[in-house]
């Protein structure tokens, strides 16, 4: 079985094995200069939901010896203070999983119908970040930010980057922007496998590097075709140990696959 706990404890081993070195987002971004030509591993964990199991890798990565990053949305199914305040414990990052275009959208009910309508929503979406922020770093100092991707909206939530600087608010990276990915090989599980293009609505970057490995197993077992520079995207809520939650997981994602894929069909007939 795919996507477990022991199966991703073999995926961090065979990497420390080749002598990989991991880093949060926000230690590579504040020393890249020294790391250039340095083997790198960066891993950000999208804590969508399931927010307990966010925890359960982080303690898996800190008996390696290992540092990630992981993004926390602000919702309840994800935002857990006891839960965030102990993966920082264990040495990890915490940074913002960033949804505000959708979450104004959704408190005001706003009907887009022209320019004037989507320059709003960029504005309360700005405002709602700031806020959401600012609530953040009462508990953590959060250095980066990441998007998450909410595929059923017809925004991206990174608009708001079109009229605003983050940067103006001490971010100093979002790895959609600050990660060059003709220099870093990039894998995300989205869709519950490492080549999930069809499924995949938002998690996309544009990159020279071009790798079909379905399953974690291929990916260790490919490790010497790899380039030296790697980011990897996790979502805490597919691994798991536990049958029950592995098993449900499993049925939910090939639902939400078979959705994804027509939605991407649709808007490309747009």
């Amino acid at each position: 079985m795919d996507f477990t706990q022991n199966i991703y404890k073999s995926f961090l081993e065979a990497f420390v094995y080749k002598n990989f070195k991991f880093y949060t987002i926000s230690s590579y971004l504040e020393n890249k200069k020294n790391k250039n030509n340095s083997t790198c591993i960066l891993l950000r964990h999208d804590v969508d939901r399931l927010a307990k199991n966010s925890l359960a890798l982080a303690q898996v990565e800190h008996d390696y010896y290992i540092k990630g990053t992981y993004y926390f949305r602000v919702v309840p199914k994800s935002f857990n203070l006891v839960i965030m305040n102990k993966v920082a414990e264990l040495g990890h990052e915490i940074g913002y999983h960033y949804e505000d275009v959708d979450l104004v959208i959704k408190k005001y009910n706003i009907k887009v119908k022209d320019e004037k309508d989507k320059e709003k929503i960029i504005d309360l979406a700005y405002e709602s970040f700031c806020k959401n922020l600012e609530m953040l770093r009462r508990n953590f100092n959060i250095k980066t930010i990441c998007m998450h991707g909410s595929p059923r909206s017809k925004f991206d939530n990174r608009i708001i980057w079109g009229k605003y600087d983050y940067k103006q608010l001490g971010i100093i990276g979002e790895p959609y922007y600050d990660i060059d990915f003709n220099e870093f090989a990039y894998f995300t599980d989205t869709g519950r496998r490492w080549n999930s293009n069809k499924y995949n609505v938002r998690d996309k970057v544009n990159s020279k590097f071009n790798f079909n490995f379905k399953t974690t197993h291929e990916i260790i077992n490919n490790i010497d075709k790899l380039p030296n520079k790697i980011l990897f995207t996790i979502h805490p809520e597919r691994w798991s140990d536990e049958l029950f939650s592995w098993t449900i997981n499993l049925i939910l994602q090939n639902i939400k696959n078979i959705a994804k894929r027509n939605l991407i069909l649709i808007r490309k007939e747009k």
